[in-house]
């Protein structure tokens, strides 16, 4: 890890990622809780990692993601997407309001559409993101 991604990594866990993850773990615990929805709460847990520390990685879409995935997002959506990806919008409010945090701002609105449809993403590095998409 280059160490300017190491002190935005933490720099993003002090002021949102912690707080964030915490909410996608709360979200995957309730979703483990039903049988059915297992599956949600995986990739709630998955997703909760790269909250953590998501500098120097990124999302790509899985070439093998079919029609469950886009049946499941529509799930997810209804029962946790809408309230991730507001925890998102407000987070990203008072980073907006200083001048560091404006960075960290559009960050987490980048994530918006992750938490929206998590379903058929996959998490790679950024070295590795060029690769993965073609």
């Amino acid at each position: 890890m280059k160490p300017l991604q190491f002190i935005l990594n933490i720099i993003w866990l002090i002021f949102c990622g912690i707080w964030m993850a915490l909410a996608y773990v709360l979200a995957g615990l309730i979703c483990c809780v039903l049988i059915v929805t297992i599956p949600f709460g995986i990739a709630s847990f998955r997703i909760a990692g790269f909250i953590l520390w998501p500098f120097g990685r990124t999302t790509v879409e899985r070439r093998d993601a079919g029609a469950g995935s886009c049946v499941g997002n529509v799930i997810w959506f209804v029962f946790a997407g809408w309230w991730l990806a507001l925890g998102h919008i407000l987070t990203s409010i008072p980073l907006f309001l200083s001048i560091i945090g404006i960075p960290f701002g559009w960050a987490n609105l980048k994530m918006v559409p992750l938490s929206l449809a998590p379903l058929g993403k996959e998490i790679v590095d950024t070295d590795q993101a060029w690769g993965a998409r073609y």
